[in-house]
């Protein structure tokens, strides 16, 4: 992939440009040059850097779009028709500082990531056989045996086979600690093995990997490609028509093309125009640092305006890893073979019961088939065709719908087991016969409730939780994360209902998930949130928030920052508007002209930039 994106620097033009500007004012008010030659430098320089306000002011409206950068051209055309060329000088001046503190912006954001580019390893190890060869990065296929020893980097997102080590994970989550792995885990690329050694099965490998992933999404965070208005959007385009309509009314009533030249020049938003934008970019480059990757500003704004926050139980609420608690067989059958049977049949799927169900299987060395004849019905089971059998896993409703006979003796067992269990339970056949069941509990996060109570405070009126899970286990787990609504037992579809029903046009609503289940829903809500990198690829990329670490209190970070950011946006308003009174207070009482204006706007412009730096020194109320 090319990251063109992390090499964009400071605009030399600019730089240049603001030099040359400087240059040119500190001759004129030192009076270095004759009365003519400094006229004629002033005119020279304010023409150059006139040429791109107005070529951004032309491709706006050819896009259809109303930008300060019309309020400016209009500024400097009067100021240079009637030859205030100092005037026009000082405007080009704060217009071009404005640039080049965008720029610093952009790139600083950039630059709070840029570092995962130098994660990329370029040699990996390959154990074929008893040998170990040495390969690039690309030359990784699927299902390879990769050794990570000390001090190496992780080149693939995969599981470990063999060994055990402390990895460093904070590049991509933001967990400060190394976490232990072993036999059975997922691993992440581009995290750092701190002691001991891995052999790791890759089954991500190249564009597919976390490392990659986190990249395009930084990617489409800079490119902003956003459909939500943004507040500055809306400002500028009644902004603009309100000052056209109060200059042209100025220029009726007292005919004086000074004052109005000194109106425009007081009143000309660029610092706002640069200052809102700039929060929002140095709120996403805050956000990235801690492991929250959001795709644009007009999401941080969403979050200030969100009152219902609807959340998936599994692998949100609750850790996605789950436990086997028992295995129940039917017939003749051994507890090894239901779990071989039902490793084989969901061998293919991305489900958190299917992931548990086959690392317990490699753990406990039970061998299994990877069926390749599988198909997934989301919300209900598996199937898997092998050796001249059907194998089928899922819902107690979805085997009857299968047409698996349930006998009266399994029926008496099914509910007896079931009746004081809140867990999930995997009912699996084989043919039509069922041949047993797996139990699987899962913990709750231990910051599901915290959070919970902290959204609360933030100004989300609702939370409502979603599960396909029974209601038994609903109840349990949002009767402890302290949420009152709750509906269970839904498919895929019916998440995509409920999530409809609370869309409204007064507020935002918040879907947060993390499995392939929940991607619908996080596609339609107003801002989807996937809860970590590892999740399914789908949820993440039909998120607009992507949390890279299971961590249920990172939400809450989030709204928290969003409501920082749209504060400090807030206070760039409050600054702009005390500024341009102050200002105006001064052209209409004739204490400035034109000349006095433009350096009025270009000393105070730099206020607002100011304030909105400070959010790249964002940290949150609290940091987990």
């Amino acid at each position: 992939m090319k990251n063109t994106i992390f090499k964009t620097e400071l605009p030399k033009s600019d730089v240049f440009l603001l030099i040359f500007l400087l240059i040119v004012l500190a001759f004129h008010y030192l009076g270095v040059f004759p009365f003519l030659f400094d006229s004629a430098l002033l005119a020279f320089f304010a023409s150059i850097a006139t040429l791109p306000v107005m070529l951004s002011a032309y491709r706006a409206l050819k896009n259809k779009k109303i930008t300060v950068d019309l309020l400016a051209s209009l500024a400097l055309v009067v100021s240079m028709l009637n030859q205030y060329w100092a005037s026009a000088v000082f405007i080009n001046l704060m217009l071009t500082s404005a640039r080049i503190f965008d720029s610093y912006v952009q790139t600083r954001g950039r630059n709070a990531i840029k570092s995962l580019l130098k994660l990329r390893p370029e040699k990996v190890k390959i154990k074929i056989g008893k040998k170990i060869i040495e390969k690039t990065p690309s030359e990784i296929n699927i299902g390879d045996l990769v050794v990570v020893e000390l001090g190496d980097r992780i080149p693939v997102d995969g599981i470990v086979t063999s060994g055990q080590a402390q990895i460093d994970q904070s590049s991509l989550t933001g967990e400060s600690l190394p976490v232990e792995k072993g036999i059975g885990d997922k691993v992440l690329s581009s995290t750092l093995n701190m002691s001991g050694s891995l052999v790791i099965r890759a089954e991500k490998i190249g564009q597919d990997t976390t490392f990659e992933k986190i990249i395009k999404l930084v990617e489409e965070s800079q490119r902003g490609k956003i459909a939500i208005e943004t507040v500055i959007d809306k400002f500028t385009t009644w902004y603009i028509a309100a000052t056209f309509g109060i200059t042209l009314l100025v220029y009726a009533i007292s005919g004086d093309l000074s004052l109005v030249l000194s109106i425009l020049l007081v009143t000309c938003a660029d610092d706002i125009a640069i200052a809102v934008p700039m929060a929002f970019s140095a709120g996403i480059a805050s956000a990235a640092k801690r492991g929250i990757i959001i795709k644009g500003g007009a999401f941080l704004e969403g979050l200030t305006n969100a009152k219902t926050v609807i959340v998936d139980k599994t692998g949100t609420l609750t850790k996605m890893r789950l436990k086997i608690k028992k295995v129940i067989p039917f017939g003749n059958k051994k507890e090894n073979e239901i779990i071989s049977l039902a490793a084989s049949a969901d061998f293919f799927s991305g489900h958190p019961i299917a992931k548990t169900i086959i690392e317990y299987a490699e753990k406990k060395k039970i061998r299994f088939i990877k069926s390749s004849k599988f198909k997934e019905f989301p919300g209900k089971g598996s199937q898997a065709f092998m050796k001249n059998k059907t194998v089928t896993c899922g819902k107690l409703d979805f085997l009857k719908e299968k047409k698996v006979k349930i006998g009266k003796e399994e029926k008496l067992i099914i509910e007896k087991s079931t009746k004081n269990f809140h867990g999930s339970v995997l009912h699996l056949a084989v043919g039509r016969e069922l041949v047993g069941l797996i139990f699987l509990e899962d913990e709750i996060r231990p910051e599901a409730k915290e959070t919970v109570e902290r959204l609360k405070k933030l100004g989300v009126k609702e939370i409502v939780m979603l599960t396909g899970d029974n209601e038994k286990v609903a109840k349990r787990v949002s009767q402890e994360v302290g949420i009152t609504s709750f509906h269970a037992n839904l498919f895929p579809q019916e998440k995509v209902k409920y999530t409809r029903k609370y869309i409204n046009k007064r507020s935002k609503v918040v879907m947060v998930g993390d499995g392939v289940n929940d991607a619908a829903a996080l596609a339609i809500s107003d801002i989807g949130i996937a809860m970590g990198a590892a999740g399914a690829d789908t949820a993440v990329e039909a998120s607009d928030i992507a949390l890279m670490k299971n961590d249920f209190s990172k939400v809450a970070e989030a709204f928290e920052l969003g409501k920082k950011v749209n504060r400090i946006a807030r206070q760039d308003f409050w600054i702009w508007g005390i500024v341009n009174s102050a200002g105006l207070f001064l052209v209409f009482s004739k204490i400035i002209g034109p000349e006095g204006a433009a350096l009025f706007n270009f000393v105070t412009d730099f206020l607002p930039l100011f304030n909105s730096i400070r959010m790249f020194n964002y940290r949150p109320s609290k940091n987990r």
